[in-house]
């Protein structure tokens, strides 16, 4: 769905008021934001068209969610760890994760990181702390709630981020993760980006709370609801639960109002269940068209930054897929690549 500039809800901010909010550079970090947000539709544009085509197997999409996916990705430090739900390969790149490498697991070819054994879009970037992406719903909220766990016991001074969907939250491991965080004091902030459907399923069909942010309070912490479209508020609410979280005051529950502007993923039609006018109200509050029209509103950059920024995103997408295509896929002999050790080993308890 595309809507014309002036349809769209407008950022509420003027310069001083933002320059009041943000630190110095506050321009460069928004342009910065805006080029990654441009970059993340284009690879979903692209990505969802080779799913289409048969040349990829599986993709989920980010579209709607690139404001709290980048925000997410420019905030954290290199202490930081990050556990996704299924739409984050955004904050992986944002951190420094090769887009070329992400597009290889893509194709599960030779040069997959992975060598073709995660799941398309469920990619692992050791290099910047961010574990694999998973299709089981509210796993990552329990392992994340372990990774700072250890943080907090070896005193690194770093916090954990999970992200998870409303759907997530009606699982065990939502109730786990946040009680056991609570109880412990942990240094991780739970995101949850509220999309408003859980596939098929309407967030008002599995809580009856009208904030899922709410629900923070049952297990002793602090829980906010964000408009997840609107770039500033994400990144303000992300760097503050963050600073919490790292000085020893806790976890937080940080659940970001979005709009799903694709279906849940290639395998699903959204017209089915749906209802009337919204792929028109989503269109609206697009992250990416509110920060756009704000930026150019403002003069913070041209219609001509714009077209060459995407230009350049076009670029680099179409490398990518260009070197992965001519990738061949692991050979037979990688199948018990990093499956078993190797050396000498103990052969009596003595020895052991």
């Amino acid at each position: 769905m595309i809507v014309a500039p002036e349809t769209v809800e407008p950022l509420p901010y003027g310069m001083e008021s933002l320059a009041e909010k943000l630190d110095a550079g506050w321009e460069e970090l928004l342009r910065t934001g805006y080029r990654w947000m441009l970059l993340g539709r284009v690879l979903d544009t692209r990505m969802q068209m080779l799913q289409r085509q048969g040349r990829v197997g599986f993709y989920g999409a980010a579209t709607g969610n690139e404001a709290v996916n980048v925000a997410g990705g420019l905030v954290c430090r290199a202490v930081d760890w990050v556990l996704p739900g299924l739409r984050e390969q955004l904050v992986a790149l944002v951190r420094g994760h090769s887009l070329p490498t992400y597009v290889h697991h893509l194709f599960a070819d030779s040069l997959d990181p992975g060598r073709g054994r995660n799941m398309p879009c469920h990619p692992t970037a050791r290099e910047v702390n961010y574990v694999s992406m998973s299709s089981v719903i509210g796993t990552q909220v329990s392992h994340a709630t372990g990774v700072a766990y250890a943080q907090k016991l070896r005193h690194e001074g770093g916090a954990t981020l999970a992200f998870f969907g409303d759907g997530a939250t009606s699982s065990n491991d939502f109730h786990a993760g946040l009680n056991f965080a609570g109880v412990f004091e942990l240094p991780v902030v739970f995101c949850c980006s509220n999309n408003q459907w859980a596939i098929s399923h309407p967030v008002e069909r599995q809580s009856a709370v009208r904030s899922l942010a709410s629900k923070a309070s049952a297990y002793g912490f602090m829980g906010r609801q964000v408009d997840g479209t609107d770039f500033v508020e994400t990144y303000l609410a992300l760097s503050n639960a963050l600073e919490r979280a790292r000085s020893g005051n806790g976890p937080s529950l940080l659940e970001f109002v979005v709009y799903r502007m694709t279906p849940h993923s290639s395998s699903d039609d959204p017209g089915r269940y749906q209802p009337a006018g919204w792929s028109t109200q989503a269109a609206r509050r697009d992250p990416v068209l509110r920060l756009s029209k704000w930026l150019l509103d403002h003069g913070l950059i041209s219609s001509q930054d714009e077209s060459a920024w995407k230009a350049t995103a076009e670029s680099e997408v179409h490398a990518a897929i260009q070197a992965a295509e001519a990738t061949a896929p692991p050979t037979a002999q990688t199948l018990t690549e990093d499956v078993y050790a190797s050396g000498s080993y103990p052969v009596s308890r003595a020895e052991r």
